[in-house]
């Protein structure tokens, strides 16, 4: 009796694999195991489904001494374990009721069984948490099944009367459907092991997709979101992934469409479709798993699924990146962490540009300001110096005016990120120039450049240091002041060292009554800190002393510097 009961087993349970193994192949089912996420009305739905099927599996059970050999425990018990506590009850309760109170093949057992398909529902959804974090979970499984078995054998001895009836039935299908049901449970949680796995190495491969697309399109987004870029992006995205279409929009036309659809998705159209238009209304992901659900009007377009995830800029939509399938249903979930990646980096890409454009009006506007700062104020002392001499000294008041076009020539030009480090040394020239004529007996100047030096530089990333300690360090000493100016060339860099015997920083401060002049200090002397910083991640060096003067000194790589 046992050996033919076990063969019965054996039987069922060889349908089980098939119908396993063929569930593990489906898109639906894989989606299913790796769902992080179900709605309450999914869950009575899945619940019901395996409910279902432990229904079926007593119906297919083999009638023994007034009970029913079957392997219903196996669905109710996966049904916790993979949907969790809420999918196992439900499950549990669908087929233990229908084996209470519908199940015809039998009395000794139904209610003694009943009970003990609700507990396997039970203990399933209590241990999927613990079962997630084992790498064997099959095993797991296995030994689970096999507890589940137990407890169902001691219901029945406890619960189902007479007594030697039910001792004599448990003596019969005790080790068959133990250990053929607790292996039917191991086996099944094989294929879906194996399900798990492939998600991971997806999971992997996206990641390692996800930044082969960061590093091709990096370039790109900063400048901006347009047609230009957002077409080199779509292209990159194309090329390395498998879908069948990409596009992507601002706030209300394809700025971009590479693949499928591309003959009436045209580059320049307003956006018509649903889940683009919610995406960018809402600022949230969108899915669509079918045609209707994209909302093309055209009925030749053979795109059926699509993943829109919002391009945020402060928190508002500017735009959408899309990724296509011309399958139902072809949404899954590693697709949707790649989409969903990509969108939040070229968000982030798009408002670095954003803040770099700004940095970099913000430093021409300061530029600006210092070139301002110099010209009114430096014109007018000069004019006076130079009509003063026009009388006493016309070559040298002539040779003054020439300085002076260079100094209001420079005011003047172009604001060019970079300049020759001789015209940056022309100018300071002039400057000095027409300030030794305007205080003969006062400034005293040094100057000493290596040779051979060839360097490009930011404008005005000397003078302001030069005219600062001339204003707030000579020209507050009292008698002749004297500053040095030193540039040499060391291994693989130049050092600028701007010195002067003034009165200090610190005594210039005391001294400030907060006019202009010092306002003008701030600003040169930030400016030049920013820009040092920003493009050569370098900073000043300031040593200072009451009465004993200012040294400043900065070194800047001798080589080509590329602002992004």
């Amino acid at each position: 009796m046992i050996l033919q009961l076990s063969f019965g087993l054996l039987e069922r349970l060889g349908l089980i694999v098939i119908f396993a193994f063929v569930m593990s192949k489906t898109m639906f089912f894989k989606k299913y195991v790796v769902s992080e996420s179900q709605s309450v009305f999914e869950k009575i739905l899945y619940g019901v489904f395996w409910g279902l099927l432990g229904i079926l599996m007593t119906l297919l059970g083999t009638p023994v001494s007034g009970g029913v050999a079957n392997s219903r425990t196996i669905p109710v018990l996966l049904s916790g374990i993979i949907g969790g506590p809420f999918v196992g009850v439900i499950s549990g309760l669908v087929a233990g009721l229908h084996r209470m109170f519908f199940y015809q093949g039998g009395d000794l057992t139904a209610f003694s069984c009943g009970v003990s398909t609700i507990i396997a529902g039970i203990i399933g959804g209590l241990s999927k948490q613990s079962l997630d974090l084992k790498k064997n979970k099959y095993f797991y499984g296995f030994l689970l099944g096999i507890i589940v078995e137990v407890i169902q054998m001691i219901l029945i001895l406890l619960l189902a009367k007479p007594f030697d009836q039910a001792y004599a039935l448990v003596k019969i299908i005790f080790l068959p459907m133990t250990f053929l049901n607790a292996l039917g449970i191991g086996m099944f949680l094989l294929f879906i092991q194996q399900i798990y796995d492939e998600n991971e190495n997806a999971s992997a491969r996206m990641a390692h997709l996800s930044l082969q697309i960061a590093n091709g399109t990096l370039q790109f987004l900063r400048k901006g979101l347009n047609e230009e870029s957002a077409n080199a992006v779509a292209q990159i995205i194309y090329k390395l992934t498998d879908y069948d279409a990409v596009a992507i929009t601002n706030d209300h036309q394809i700025l971009a469409h590479i693949g499928i659809g591309e003959d009436h998705h045209i580059v320049g159209g307003h956006i018509w479709t649903v889940k683009t238009r919610a995406a960018i209304e809402r600022g949230e992901i969108q899915f669509g798993q079918n045609k209707s659900e994209i909302g093309c009007s055209e009925v030749q377009c053979k795109l059926r699924s699509v993943i829109v995830v919002p391009l945020n800029v402060n928190e508002k939509a500017i735009g959408t990146l899309k990724i296509y399938r011309i399958r139902e249903n072809a949404v899954l979930k590693t697709d949707i962490e790649l989409v969903r990646g990509l969108g939040n980096l070229f968000s982030t890409q798009l408002e670095l540009g954003i803040v770099e454009k700004q940095k970099s009006l913000r430093a021409k506007a300061e530029l600006n300001a210092l070139r301002a700062q110099i010209k009114p104020h430096f014109l007018f002392n000069a004019l006076n110096a130079i009509m003063s001499l026009t009388r006493t000294d016309a070559e040298k008041a002539r040779l003054l005016l020439q300085e002076l076009s260079v100094v209001l020539r420079n005011g003047f030009k172009n604001n060019e990120p970079f300049i020759p480090l001789n015209e940056e040394l022309r100018f300071i020239e002039a400057y000095l120039n027409i300030e030794k004529a305007r205080f003969p007996d006062k400034l005293k100047v040094e100057m000493h450049v290596d040779s051979g030096i060839e360097l490009m530089l930011p404008p005005l990333i000397l003078q302001p240091l030069v005219e600062n300690a001339i204003k707030h360090g000579i020209q507050q000493k009292q008698g002749i002041g004297t500053l040095k100016l030193y540039i040499r060339q060391l291994d693989g860099e130049v050092q600028f060292i701007v010195s002067d015997d003034g009165i200090g920083m610190m005594a210039s401060h005391k001294l400030s009554d907060h006019s202009e002049a010092e306002k003008n200090k701030g600003i040169g002397l930030s400016n030049v800190k920013e820009r040092l910083a920003s493009i050569y991640n370098r900073e000043l060096a300031i040593e200072t002393s009451r009465d004993k003067g200012t040294t400043i000194e900065f070194t800047i790589p001798n080589h080509p510097v590329r602002l992004v």
